[in-house]
């Protein structure tokens, strides 16, 4: 079967749906012929990228920024569970924050995303399965690619969603961060952190806790320097419970991995993670952010799933 390109014409503020036809030559030249689905309203990728896995295709793109990449992992994922495993991942970025590419290493260039699909270049990456929720709301099942976050995330979402991308995803997400922050709250969490057949429990407090399979969240910020989807580990980076003034410092520091340095930021490793909010009550102060879309409420159960997928990379 030919290559499937599923395209998210509303990703980097509906600039997509509008180039598209003029990439669509470029992209045939490189692959060979394509077959092309357009998506029309949310976790249409999912159930796209599952039917393809499920139908025998080799090679599914996604055409799209970070959260058309998660759907199309998510369904890659499903027909994984049912016995479809062989569909390899392609990527041409053309969202907003372009975060997961930057991990894999690929530059944003037509010419560079199309390179590794045309050679076959490919590496083996983990994915994040999780259950969130359950109390008093439905529980969600899911996957994730790149990070997860409890907290600051979250509300991040909220406004990243309604703002302009005028100025491009970094301003974007910086913009939003900070009105996120003055909403934000401290979150008492209890932890209980699998490594390796070991078990661990403890309370956290943060602002903000992520679970990291990627490097970058947020438009560029490099919040797991250390972080390899290679590895079957998550690395986890607890951003601590400062005060309002000093986490906007911080937040600034993130862009460079410098906020590492700090007495208040710390980091653990894990292959299995469950986080219960003791506080505050209400969960929505304390919201999910997966692969930067608002998904979801504690608590909260996750697992690694080495070697998930096959991802066109250099």
């Amino acid at each position: 079967m030919n290559p499937l390109l599923i395209v998210n014409p509303s990703s980097a503020g509906g600039a997509t749906g509008k180039v598209f036809d003029a990439m669509r030559g470029p992209i045939e030249r490189a692959l060979g012929a394509c077959d092309v689905v357009m998506t029309d309203r949310p976790r249409h990728a999912v159930d796209l990228a599952r039917e393809a896995a499920e139908s025998g295709r080799r090679a599914v793109v996604a055409v799209g920024g970070d959260g058309t990449i998660h759907e199309v992992v998510g369904g890659l994922m499903l027909a994984r569970d049912r016995g479809a495993a062989s569909t390899r991942l392609g990527i041409i970025g053309q969202g907003t924050g372009g975060d997961f590419r930057k991990t894999l290493g690929l530059e944003h260039r037509l010419d560079r995303y199309l390179a590794p699909i045309a050679e076959g270049k490919t590496k083996r990456v983990d994915v994040g399965r999780f259950r969130a929720g359950g109390e008093g709301e439905a529980a969600i099942e899911s996957f994730f690619v790149n990070i997860l976050s409890v907290g600051l995330g979250g509300v991040v979402d909220r406004y990243v969603a309604s703002s302009s991308r005028a100025f491009g995803g970094t301003v974007a997400y910086f913009t939003a961060s900070l009105r996120g922050l003055a909403d934000s709250e401290v979150g008492r969490l209890f932890a209980r952190i699998h490594l390796g057949g070991e078990v661990r429990e403890e309370e956290i407090e943060t602002r903000s806790l992520a679970i990291c399979n990627g490097r970058f969240f947020g438009g560029g910020m490099e919040v797991a320097p250390m972080a390899s989807p290679e590895d079957g580990v998550f690395e986890v980076i607890d951003l601590g419970a400062a005060s309002r003034l000093r986490f906007a410092t911080l937040s600034a520091q993130i862009y460079s991995g410098k906020h590492l340095d700090r007495p208040d930021v710390r980091h653990f490793r894990c292959d299995r993670l469950e986080l219960e909010l003791r506080s505050p009550r209400n969960p929505e102060r304390f919201p999910l952010d997966v692969d930067g879309e608002p998904v979801g409420l504690m608590p909260l159960t996750i697992d690694v799933v080495p070697g998930a997928i096959e991802v066109f990379a250099p």
